[in-house]
């Protein structure tokens, strides 16, 4: 009779286990598709937007200096801004800016 009661509250408990537990899963699913993985591709696309930066492309930086690329190496970005040239990090590169067209 004893293996009989608790042969029946393993079952519930388990039971409740996995209705306590299906909620939590689906939340952190959701909680992953929605935020965890757009963020990831955002990064993604920076980081291949920098590894494509050449010398003589317009960028703006992060806090919203536009120029133009003299030097850059691995970890530093120097820039000419209306005949200044200041250094950045690579890392401080928002964009590629495309520059105005002359004739308009």
């Amino acid at each position: 009779m004893l293996s009989v009661i608790i042969a029946q509250t393993d079952t519930g408990s388990s039971g409740n286990l996995l209705g306590l537990l299906l909620p939590l899963l689906l939340l952190g699913g959701i909680f992953w598709v929605l935020f965890i993985l757009p963020q990831r591709r955002r990064v993604k696309a920076l980081d291949a937007m920098r590894s494509s930066l050449e010398v003589g492309d317009e960028v703006r930086t992060v806090g919203g200096i536009i120029g133009v690329i003299k030097h850059m190496n691995d970890d530093e970005v120097t820039l000419d801004v209306g005949g200044s040239t200041i250094r950045f990090t690579s890392r401080a590169v928002a964009d590629k800016t495309t520059p105005p067209d002359p004739t308009e």
